[in-house]
């Protein structure tokens, strides 16, 4: 098995396992109440397939990032809501089913829009090779990995109400060991690449991401819970998509090594915002 296939098959399980781990959490009603608001819906889209993605290709000028790992900080770029996000909003107690909802209907708009996204921003920037987007083979790959599971979790929680409680956590500590698993072997394979990564590219990704958190919580209202949650979505990108194209794209070049690198800083970056979220929380609560 290569390097390549074998990220892919690991990036999948981890993906599958965590979105049936939160769709255990759901009803359907949940998921409905969360995404019939069109017009936050729109707003997200916007946010995350055009001023992101333009924020991500202005800061990688910017900071004279080398074209290699531009074109990671591309597709993450244009690659929204990352599977952990339900994780996050679990963490710091926002609205759940919003979370996962996005997360779920996510990857749909990703499989048609990520490449068109991709091709334009990558004009601006120096050429790196041609993409070879395959829309069916994600969007197949998208829907059972992510649209899917959830879709499962949400349904075992209707059909077996009384069993699904005592499934729920040990869903989630297998979702949480596949996710390190699939996290350390990517990491191992690319170790070399990742350090190579300059201090300079990183923090072109880290005001990306700041700048995605802010933008992205615009969309969520006054509502505080909400906020987080489209926040989070927006700054934590999808690595697994990034890293499908990645492997798919530019086999064996540095690419892969920029994704990884680039979606390490963001997952700790994500966990820096839930830590501070959590503490604000837990002041208020003393105060009160």
């Amino acid at each position: 098995m290569t390097t390549e296939l074998a990220i892919k098959v690991l990036s999948g399980a981890a993906l599958f396992t965590l979105l049936y781990a939160a769709g255990l959490r759901l009803t359907p009603q949940e998921v409905w109440t969360a995404l019939r608001d069109w017009r936050r819906l729109l707003a997200l889209l916007g946010v995350n397939f055009v001023a992101v993605p333009g924020v991500t290709v202005v800061a990688a000028q910017a900071f004279g990032v080398p074209a290699p790992t531009a074109v990671a900080m591309v597709l993450l770029g244009a690659a929204p809501f990352a599977p952990v996000v339900p994780v996050f909003t679990r963490l710091v107690r926002g609205d759940l089913a919003l979370a996962a909802g996005l997360t779920a209907v996510f990857p749909v708009f990703c499989t048609f829009l990520t490449p068109l996204v991709t091709r334009a921003a990558m004009a601006l920037l120096p050429p790196s090779g041609e993409l070879r987007f395959q829309t069916l083979s994600i969007l197949a790959t998208l829907l059972a990995t992510a649209t899917a599971p959830l879709a499962l979790g949400v349904a075992s929680r209707r059909l077996f109400p009384e069993a699904t409680p005592r499934l729920v956590r040990p869903a989630e500590v297998v979702s949480e060991t596949v996710g390190a698993v699939s996290l350390i072997f990517v990491i191992a394979s690319e170790a070399r690449g990742i350090l190579a990564i300059g201090p300079l590219a990183l923090l072109a990704m880290g005001v990306v991401s700041e700048v995605a958190l802010f933008l992205g919580c615009q969309p969520g209202g006054p509502d505080r819970n909400a906020r987080r949650v489209t926040g989070l979505g927006t700054a934590n990108r999808n690595i697994a998509l990034a890293l499908l194209v990645a492997a798919d794209s530019f086999p064996g070049s540095p690419v892969l090594a920029g994704v990884v690198a680039n979606g390490l800083l963001l997952l700790f970056l994500g966990l820096v915002h839930v830590g501070y979220w959590r503490w604000q929380d837990h002041r208020r609560a003393s105060a009160g």
